[in-house]
């Protein structure tokens, strides 16, 4: 099952049970998004990838460069084990991650996640690749994916839970969802850019360009 056919199934059992003014609310967010022009400023296609270190879930310091070292690199953002939609996509690219290594490939996960936070969706999801911390989402911003949430997806947020308290910061930033593949020369073979949250690269299309890398 592709990962985008499981997204949908959460997304219709969503739109059964949520009220109008939510469903509403969380489109003109996207919106927002699309028409901040971040789409276009991210890094893309042919970029030259930004190096970084990050501390992962067990506090261990890891940069992208040791990792290009090895091979290519799937770098992927995810918003945080809130987030269905990415716990989704974690656990699918978790059982791609032997097709990935096969192509001699490394997966690491960003999130503005505190770590405490991170290593508990990493636990939860049986997460064997890197999960990295990005606090205040500073490799996201240099990347060109971080956004601010509208004021009223916000408060719909705060209903349900404390953003500040996963991201330790009242900043109300989150990353795009995005992915790329990153070759031993640190340009960019492939970038996944969506505003919406609930599309996300496809493991399948991955292995693809790590087949021509």
């Amino acid at each position: 099952m592709s990962v985008q056919t499981q997204l949908d199934a959460r997304r219709a059992d969503f739109n059964q049970k949520a009220p109008q003014t939510t469903k509403e609310a969380y489109q003109r967010g996207i919106d927002s998004v699309i028409n901040s022009g971040i789409l276009q400023q991210a890094r893309q296609e042919g970029d030259t990838a930004i190096d970084f270190t990050l501390p992962n879930a067990q506090g261990q310091s890891v940069s992208l460069k040791e990792y290009l070292q090895k091979g290519p690199v799937v770098l992927t953002w995810y918003r945080g084990g809130w987030c269905p939609y990415c716990n989704i996509t974690l656990r699918a690219l978790q059982q791609s991650l032997p097709a990935f290594k096969a192509e001699g490939a490394n997966l690491l996960a960003l999130t503005p996640e505190l770590p405490d936070k991170s290593l508990s969706t990493q636990e939860k999801n049986e997460l064997e690749f890197e999960v990295l911390t990005d606090q205040n989402s500073e490799i996201a911003r240099k990347y060109g994916l971080v956004f601010k949430l509208t004021p009223e997806v916000s408060e719909l947020y705060k209903k349900n839970f404390s953003l500040e308290e996963y991201n330790g910061n009242d900043s109300d930033e989150l990353p795009l969802a995005a992915t790329y593949v990153i070759d031993q020369q640190k340009v960019v073979q492939y970038a996944f850019l969506d505003a919406e949250y609930r599309h996300r690269a496809e493991p399948q299309q991955i292995i693809e360009v790590l087949q021509f890398i």
